[in-house]
């Protein structure tokens, strides 16, 4: 039987952590085993639970969420970590990624998009809310467009950099192959390529790292 996800969640609202904790106990795949009130707890309790995934607030008295994330990856703790929020600025979207966390929720999301960010970045992935995808799309044009010269940094060709921006765009293969003149097959290699040498496994990962390394 496999072991169940651990989750920490960090939030000042106690009833908004209690009914948070009750729907992720529904689920047979994940457990709650800490509740934080503020960063300071979060960060004594990523040390003491270890939890896979905290769920990280980033508005709470005294120590927020924010330098609970810095906190948490200066110490190498080795959990994912998902911002479940109000905010729909894109600042706090692009800030809490280059800092570290693998996923941003917000608050009013269906639980089931919770669920998702939860196993996602459990195994590994990133995870963005669906519909916070084009500002991350926005923030990646905006930096490409500043200083593309930074893209030689992961030895991606000019090709490869046309591509992963027509990714970040939401495109599949085939739209780009229509787009750029090239063959669909010419397209997955260019991907294949692209992946490997950003060490990534899908196309949010790429825009992401991106986004992280200011390429």
């Amino acid at each position: 039987m496999e072991s169940k996800i651990k989750v920490l969640i960090a939030d000042d609202h106690p009833l908004f952590r209690q009914g948070i904790k009750q729907i992720l106990e529904l689920e047979k795949d994940i457990t709650v085993v800490a509740q934080a009130s503020n960063g300071s707890e979060a960060v004594l309790m990523a040390r003491e639970y270890k939890p896979d995934v905290i769920l990280m607030d980033i508005n709470m008295p005294g120590t927020g969420g924010l330098q609970a994330i810095n906190d948490i990856r200066t110490e190498k703790i080795n959990s994912r970590i998902i911002v479940l929020t109000i905010h729909e600025d894109r600042e706090y979207l692009i800030k809490t990624l280059q800092m570290g966390a693998e996923g941003y929720v917000l608050k009013d999301a269906e639980p089931s998009v919770l669920l998702d960010a939860i196993r996602s970045v459990h195994q590994g992935q990133s995870y963005i809310q669906p519909n916070m995808t084009k500002e991350l799309v926005k923030e990646f044009n905006r930096l490409t467009s500043q200083d593309k010269e930074k893209y030689g940094e992961n030895r991606l060709t000019t090709r490869e950099r046309e591509v992963l921006k027509l990714i970040a765009e939401g495109m599949i293969n085939k739209e780009i192959a229509t787009k750029l003149y090239i063959s669909e097959k010419t397209v997955k290699n260019h991907v294949s390529n692209i992946f490997r040498k950003l060490n990534v496994s899908d196309r949010t990962q790429a825009a992401i790292y991106a986004l992280k390394h200011n390429i």
